[in-house]
């Protein structure tokens, strides 16, 4: 259920084998241990707790929640000796979002989780950074937004080792963050020169894969933007994005176990969202986040905060509806977009295809765009 790896001396790393690869840590002194994060289930977390009470011997003295999202803090509650570090914004979202979401999770799953209870943070720290002393290691907390507002990491100086939280993920994922602030978080990354950085979710990202990872990682979020005003620019965004894999920004469909496609998606969305205060619409009647017939998407408990529980019952307009509602907006939208009739129907028939070539430059280098959607963020 749980696989560990020795990443440095009295350095640890979990792993769920249940739950999108979510990653745990454990640094371990001479009379006490740290633990960065706890995992999605009970079961997990026990086992870390097993772990570093049987095998290192020493006792749990402080858990780092580096954000509030369940599949990180629910597993607080089983360390009922340690003291919890957090953001004071962590704090702050674990007790207005994380509570209902909990009691959601226990109505659909009582079972599961009735053993588990929101345990807050009983120290935290705003502006700067925060250090700990463990052993002969220094632990240096620094923020790192993008993923969520209240985002840190925890740097072990001495052995240039990084527990990243969610803001490094092998897909970004930015539906309930910011995508300028997860930029600048994966720049400072960079910036710092590390050995081996723990990612939220995935596998362990070693010394000279770093900066391929992290370029990768911001080429995808500028994809995605330009993906995104580009299907601003139709009459029916949502058509646009639901066409647009994956594979066509330059990430694999297959990464964290096959959950890739539908955070990806996920992500347009959020964007198109973020960047013009409304939801995509579409042709026909779409309902984006949720079909009734179907179980919610495995991942809602651990990602979706109590605002995109509502977003998610949002059903998208159809054409008829639209026609009813907005004819007036749509009339002018028709006469800004006649010159654009013709070039629209051929770029519909390239997003059409069931697979796009990731360096289509309809895609990624688009000349209709404006020139500030080509705005690259630069790593130091």
């Amino acid at each position: 259920m749980v696989t560990h790896e020795r990443v440095a001396e009295n350095v640890y790393s979990f792993q769920s084998e249940v739950y999108a690869q979510v990653n745990a840590g454990v640094i371990a002194g001479p009379s006490w241990a740290v633990v960065i994060d706890t995992l999605p289930f009970a079961d997990e977390t026990k086992a870390i707790r097993d772990f570093v009470e049987q095998e290192l011997n020493v006792p749990v003295r402080y858990v780092i929640n580096t954000h509030y999202h369940a599949d990180h803090t629910w597993g607080n509650i089983f360390f009922p000796g340690a003291m919890i570090i957090s953001s004071s914004l962590c704090r702050q979202l674990l007790d207005e979002r994380g509570r209902p979401s909990l009691e959601q999770a226990r109505s659909q799953s009582p079972n599961q989780f009735r053993n588990v209870d929101i345990v807050l943070p009983h120290l935290t720290f705003d502006d700067g950074e925060m250090g700990l002393r463990i052993g002969k290691k220094t632990l240096r907390l620094i923020h790192l937004p993008g993923h969520s507002a209240d985002g840190i990491g925890v740097l072990i100086e001495e052995d240039r080792v990084l527990f990243s939280g969610d803001v490094f993920m092998p897909v970004p994922y930015i539906v309930d963050g910011d995508i300028e602030d997860m930029v600048n978080s994966l720049s400072h990354v960079a910036s710092i020169g590390l050995e081996n950085v723990i990612p939220g979710h995935g596998d362990i990202v070693l010394r000279g894969e770093i900066e391929g990872t992290i370029k990768e990682n911001i080429s995808y979020l500028t994809a995605i933007q330009r993906v995104v005003r580009k299907a601003a620019r139709r009459r029916y965004p949502l058509d646009m994005l639901e066409q647009v894999k994956i594979a066509a920004c330059g990430k694999s469909r297959v990464l964290l176990g096959g959950l890739a496609e539908e955070l990806h998606r996920r992500n347009l969305i959020a964007l198109y969202r973020h960047l013009f205060a409304e939801m995509p619409i579409g042709s026909e009647e779409w309902d984006y986040w949720e079909d009734e017939d179907e179980e919610p998407f495995e991942d809602e408990i651990f990602y979706d905060t109590d605002e995109e529980d509502e977003k998610r019952k949002v059903v998208v307009k159809s054409r008829a509806s639209v026609a009813a509602s907005s004819k007036a907006k749509e009339s002018k939208k028709d006469e800004e977009n006649d010159d654009e009739d013709e070039d629209d129907e051929d770029d519909r028939d390239e997003w059409e295809k069931e697979d796009i070539d990731p360096d289509d430059e309809k895609i990624l280098e688009s000349s209709e765009l404006d020139d500030d959607d080509d705005e690259t963020k630069e790593i130091p």
